[in-house]
């Protein structure tokens, strides 16, 4: 997915109510609010004076001119901060066959019911016709260097998914998760069973009925942001861990 319009460079001043920021053009020095399209924690990547990187999108009839895309990181690297963009990028590389593991993909469908009360990401069907059920986390924490994590809060409504798709698993059908890891500087994943033990535990029963789970990189640059190679899947840091970090 490329950018529209070019990114521009900012100093973030504070993140607040969840969906906005103050920043300041380092081009002209003016002070903007942005809105900030990440409902969670966006722990270590939002503290105050990161670099940031900015969507100018006056006109568009929004109420804020400034939309925050990415956080840079150390190293060169930069970290994608809109989680409803992991959809885009995975409907984009499905299309263009770009994810090994759903290759036999011949109909996408998004946004499909299912469950008691959810929609999953993607239905997948193959030549045979038969169905796979698809849910795209988005993934940017991580608090060991290289190392991608999910969930970065308690989150209800992803253990539910996992059941539904656990039950999808059991009657035959096919059921996947993919975790895509908006981070350049991401050379694993693994789930953050000390920050959502009921998470870990959904995910451990949802594996167990058959439940596929894959994890996938990004490429990110100030122009555009793709899917990458696959990551390997680490053992989940659980709560009795003491070496979570």
């Amino acid at each position: 997915m490329r950018f529209p319009t070019p990114l521009v460079p900012a100093r973030l001043l504070r993140r607040y109510k969840r969906f906005l920021a103050d920043a300041v053009l380092e081009e002209d020095g003016r002070k903007v609010t942005a809105h900030c399209p990440n409902p969670g924690r966006m722990t270590g990547l939002a503290e105050p004076g990161m670099r940031i990187w900015l969507q100018d999108v006056a006109g568009g009839g929004r109420k804020l001119a400034w939309s925050w895309k990415l956080t840079e990181l150390p190293g060169g690297h930069h970290a994608g901060i809109d989680s409803a963009l992991a959809n885009r990028l995975v409907a984009e590389a499905l299309a263009a066959g770009r994810l090994e593991p759903f290759r036999h993909a011949r109909t996408i469908r998004p946004e499909v019911r299912y469950g008691a009360a959810s929609r999953v990401d993607f239905l997948l069907t193959d030549e045979a016709g038969r169905p796979l059920w698809l849910e795209v986390k988005n993934a940017h924490l991580s608090r060991t260097p290289g190392i991608a994590e999910f969930p970065d809060t308690v989150t209800k409504r992803g253990a539910r998914h996992l059941f539904e798709l656990a039950e999808k698993a059991r009657q035959g059908e096919g059921a996947a998760v993919l975790y895509v890891v908006q981070r350049s500087d991401a050379t694993a994943f693994r789930i953050a069973g000390d920050i959502d033990p009921a998470y870990a535990a959904a995910h451990e029963a949802a594996e167990a009925a058959g439940v596929e789970f894959h994890a996938v990189g990004t490429r990110i640059t100030l122009e555009e942001i793709e899917t990458a190679d696959p990551l390997p899947i680490l053992p989940p840091v659980l709560a009795e861990n003491p070496a979570a970090d």
